[in-house]
């Protein structure tokens, strides 16, 4: 079973405060580990997969309600709470990261000790980062990339991409419970949450079936001079070469005539680097991938290689993709930043003092469940039935999933 979900943030420039982190850092760390000592690391992981919950998270430790680094300062929060190190004693670490941190993320599962399939999870790592980056082509280009990971061998593998013509970004969660579930071969996202819709290039969704059929069917059985032609016809028709509707004649399905490039402006563009996409094709094609997984984990399959296929087998074979961007909701946990204000002043300053007292709550909360004490822990239960009861009365919105 996998679950999935993104949510898209306005990019916001500035640093947390180093006395800050160390307090998101505690109290991160208290609100994490009283989930796995009351339910176990699983529950985390389950609960971290939801956008909503996720953005809530990271409003009560202290960030805006509408910041993209958000991603950032919770996968280091956890990180430097649930180290490597420590997963034997834990059940749950956290590897991976942004920018250079996210290449070192096979190496850090190599690292883990535990009975864990790590062969597995490293393949699941780069899968991810593939659908999200090459089958789904929204625009956003990866630059975080981190797992949390429980000895139960369930990982969570939490994503962001940048758009910096929009100045969004968005964040993608994939709840794997077994890591050999992971597929491209149907739409993962079941609970997505974004602030702009716009069509994208959308191959793992069930809308393109027949266009990733017909993608491995052209590798497989297209000579590479075919496959080289197709491209460059594909090329010229989006480039509006004059005179290519009579050369194309009735042996394509579409015409650069009946072409309506504003369906999906991001797919419908020409290919930049046409000879370099030409030869990556033809190494694909050598490589013969049996289903589309094996596509997308072969050297070579970069975005414009499989834009370029998708676009052959539209234009010329006539399946056409999916161009669904996967957004099922929006998302607002406003609500949440009140707990202690944001660090940009969203809703309004950080109050440190409120955080310590919070800090100290929790404290006293997981050093009376320890020691047997159940007193705490009851008034944490009672005080999340207290929100819900007035969410029931209205007094307080919904936030909805």
């Amino acid at each position: 079973m996998i679950i999935q979900g993104y949510a898209e943030l306005p990019l916001h420039e500035g640093k947390v405060p180093a006395y800050l982190f160390e307090k998101m850092l505690m109290l991160g760390s208290l609100i994490a580990n009283y989930i796995i000592e009351v339910y176990g690391p699983d529950e985390l992981l389950s609960r971290l997969s939801d956008p909503v919950w996720f953005q809530g998270f990271n409003n009560v430790i202290g960030m805006d309600w509408n910041s993209s680094g958000s991603t950032t300062v919770v996968l280091y929060v956890l990180k430097r709470a649930f180290p490597q190190s420590n997963f034997n004693d834990t059940g749950l670490a956290v590897v991976g990261g942004k920018g250079k941190d996210a290449i070192k993320t096979p190496r850090e599962v190599e690292e883990l000790r535990g009975d864990i399939d790590k062969e597995s999870i490293i393949r699941a790592s780069r899968l991810s980062a593939k659908i999200d980056g090459v089958a789904l082509q929204d625009d956003y280009q990866l630059y975080i990339h981190g797992l949390v990971l429980s000895s139960s061998n369930k990982l969570l593998v939490i994503q962001q991409g940048m758009n910096p013509n929009n100045k969004l970004a968005r964040r993608y969660h994939l709840l794997i419970n077994d890591p050999h579930a992971i597929t491209a071969e149907r739409d993962p996202h079941t609970a997505v949450a974004s602030i702009s819709i716009a069509p994208a290039l959308n191959l793992v969704d069930r809308g393109s079936l027949d266009a990733r059929r017909a993608i491995l069917d052209i590798l497989v059985s297209s000579s590479q001079e075919s496959l080289y032609r197709d491209i460059l016809t594909v090329n010229r028709v989006l480039r509006g070469v004059k005179g290519i509707d009579e050369f194309l004649g009735k042996t394509s399905v579409l015409t650069i005539k009946n072409i309506d490039k504003s369906r999906c402006p991001s797919y419908y563009r020409a290919i930049t680097d046409f000879e370099r996409v030409a030869k990556a094709a033809a190494e694909l094609k050598k490589e013969s991938p049996n289903n589309f997984d094996e596509l997308l984990l072969t050297r070579g399959a970069g975005p414009e290689t499989v834009r370029a296929l998708a676009l052959v087998s539209h234009l010329i074979y006539g399946y056409e993709p999916s161009f669904r961007d996967p957004t099922t909701h929006p998302i607002d946990p406003f609500i949440y930043a009140y707990a202690h204000g944001g660090k940009d002043r969203m809703p309004y300053k950080i109050n440190v003092r409120r955080i310590e007292e919070t800090i100290e709550f929790f404290q006293d909360v997981l050093n009376n469940i320890k020691a047997g004490n159940k007193e705490k822990e009851e008034i944490a239960k009672n005080l999340a039935n207290m929100v819900n009861r007035l969410i029931i009365k209205g007094i307080i919105p919904k936030i909805e999933k």
